[in-house]
């Protein structure tokens, strides 16, 4: 049973009763638990089409490796992460979740998971310091894991919650972007607990990366414009394995595409794939739908807005809401309004009308559901084995950041082929001799 309590804001906040907890232990801190049967359906959806988690699922009930343990999952809170906590949760852990994204957070799944004896912190729509403070009221459950994603929780571990450093044993990183700052937190000699870099696994970037950002992508800018896509000229800024399936998917729906890059090598990729390469001083000029997917700062500025053609539509996939610099647009425009849910219109000189998709937020995520189901049990099934990985070698890791095990990365391929009824071939001893063999 539980108690409930409403602060100021009209905000509910619930209070589950657990058994050799208190109850400021058990505080969670989201919009409405009246929503938990709606959320609970979505999470039966993805459950249903997730069926490398399911197996997984089996083994944590039998093995329980994260009993006593506490872990904080800081990922975009919809139904496919929150099945993911419940296989944690599954494991023996306490959970907490807080988002990784205020606008992809989904009320009604977050209440599910509250309905569950998971703790969480999240709304939609959070403002900059509720954002901050729920982040740190997750932190407060003092995790012995984290599942991070864009390095949000590591960042904030070492900036502000460093008594907290001694409690935490590991983490798994989830993104790009993330992985990056970790790298340079373990150049400077900052980290200081060993960090998985799940998005560094093949079957994390292969698939998730190339065709689950391809889909969601899209999937958002025609849910949100419903524009065709047929016909116009997609700017896709950046050739990593997103932009590779953000690419891909647009010439698929019948756009021209023109790539943006500073790596030689992807440029070239790029060009051998059949599309335009250009700088984007060049693409401004004749491009209809603009996707930065870079993961770096102001890679449409002042500059480009001003050569855009008029109707232009910009929206980015970029785990920052920094690659296309909103200042900037505001600061030409010389009115703004929302005319869609999720879209925004600025009015530049010469009544020249620019369209910015969900804030220049992770237009998948803010303005869609993200990943197929499909996609995302691959990663997740890599995020919770990485995390029994660092349960099992607790105190062995240094603390650094580590690739995912290559026997982790082929279960997880073998148990996805399992489950689509596939098999393939396997090498004799001969096969595998001979390539063991430099003589033959």
């Amino acid at each position: 049973m539980g108690i409930f309590l409403t602060d100021n804001s009209g905000v509910l906040l619930f209070a589950r009763r657990c058994a050799g907890l208190s109850r400021a232990e058990m505080v969670s801190t989201i919009r409405d638990l009246a929503l938990s049967p709606q959320g609970q359906r979505k999470i039966d959806w993805v459950q249903a089409h997730m069926p490398v988690l399911n197996i997984i699922r089996q083994e944590f009930e039998q093995d329980l490796p994260f009993k006593n343990k506490k872990v904080v999952i800081c990922l975009h809170l919809e139904a496919k992460t929150a099945y993911l906590a419940k296989v944690i949760q599954a494991g023996g852990a306490e959970v907490a979740v807080v988002a990784s994204n205020p606008l992809s957070t989904q009320d009604d799944v977050v209440a599910a998971l509250v309905q569950g004896g998971i703790r969480a912190h999240a709304w939609y729509g959070a403002s900059a310091a509720e954002y901050h403070t729920h982040q740190n009221l997750a932190l407060d459950f003092k995790p012995d894991y984290i599942v991070d994603d864009g390095g949000d929780l590591v960042s904030l571990l070492h900036k502000e919650r460093r008594e907290l450093l001694p409690q935490v044993k590991g983490g798994a990183e989830e993104t790009t972007t993330g992985i990056l700052r970790l790298r340079s937190m373990e150049q400077n000699g900052e980290l200081s607990f060993p960090m998985v870099a799940v998005n560094d696994a093949e079957c994390k970037y292969l698939f998730d990366n190339r065709y689950g950002t391809g889909q969601s992508v899209w999937d958002g800018i025609m849910r949100t414009t419903n524009l065709v896509v047929a016909g116009k000229t997609a700017v896709v800024a950046g050739y990593g394995w997103c932009g590779k399936g953000v690419a891909m998917r647009a010439k698929g729906l019948g756009a021209r595409v023109a790539v943006c890059e500073v790596d030689p090598i992807k440029a070239n990729e790029a060009w051998m794939d059949g599309f335009l390469v250009m700088p984007m001083s060049e693409a401004s000029r004749v491009g209809d739908i603009f996707i930065t997917v870079t993961g770096n700062k102001d890679i449409i500025t002042r500059e480009h807005f001003l050569l855009m053609k008029a109707g232009a539509i910009l929206c980015n996939a970029g785990h920052f809401d920094v690659e296309i610099n909103r200042l900037d647009l505001a600061a030409l425009a010389e009115s703004r309004r929302s005319v869609r849910p999720n879209i925004e219109e600025f009015v530049l000189p010469g009544a020249k009308r620019i369209y910015l998709l969900a804030e220049g937020r992770l237009v998948n995520l803010a303005a869609g559901d993200g990943h197929p189901a499909e996609v995302m049990d691959m990663t997740f099934a890599l995020q919770a084995l990485s995390l029994r990985y660092l349960a099992e070698n607790a105190g062995k890791l240094r603390p650094s950041v580590f690739s995912v095990p290559a026997e982790i990365d082929k279960r997880v391929a073998f148990l996805r082929l399992k489950s689509l009824n596939l098999s393939i071939d396997t090498l004799s001893p001969e096969q595998e001799q001979y390539l063991a063999s430099w003589n033959h």
